[in-house]
């Protein structure tokens, strides 16, 4: 099966935090009990760009169409189109969790993928999860690890533990 465009260019898929966004400095949300994640995506409206990431994705809109794809929920939207916008990021679909969505990243993103690959050329998706990029890499999409985010200090087990077993970012 042939896959078009209406434009003709391939899809280049971004996730968000972690990969386009720094989010070491709202972390400390997560840290607490109960978790309080309304003040972690409230927060997400001051996160510094990623400069690799950018960088990436500014190249990628050459050739590519781009697709942001991120395990934030629907009800961040208008802060995270607005965050985009800030940082000069290509203008493209973004996708996002249901707000009660609570299934993990690998599982969300790896159904959006094959959603947007029936018609449509992925060229690659970059993610800085590895059971994303796992998942990914095992359906046969090209994947390039965000591995940047760690010199931000922007690993953190509270959040990976939010995302494999939480299914909230």
């Amino acid at each position: 099966m042939t896959r078009t465009t209406e434009n003709g260019l391939p899809l280049a898929v971004f996730d968000l935090d972690g990969t386009l966004a720094e989010t070491a400095h709202r972390q400390y949300f997560l840290e607490r009990q109960p978790r309080d994640w309304n003040g972690f995506f409230a927060a997400a409206r001051q996160d510094p760009p990623l400069p690799e990431g950018v960088r990436l994705a500014l190249e990628a809109a050459a050739t590519c169409e781009v697709v942001y794809l991120t395990g934030r929920p629907e009800r961040c939207r208008r802060d995270t189109l607005a965050w985009l916008l800030q940082h000069g990021l290509p203008q493209g679909r973004l996708l996002m969790r249901g707000d009660d969505d609570r299934r993990p990243a690998r599982t969300t993103k790896l159904e959006a993928l094959r959603g947007l690959g029936r018609n449509r050329e992925v060229r690659m998706l970059v993610d800085d999860d590895a059971l994303v990029c796992d998942a990914a890499r095992r359906a046969g999409f090209r994947v390039v690890r965000a591995h940047w985010a760690s010199t931000y200090g922007s690993e953190s087990t509270a959040l990976r533990d939010a995302q494999h077993r939480e299914g909230r970012t």
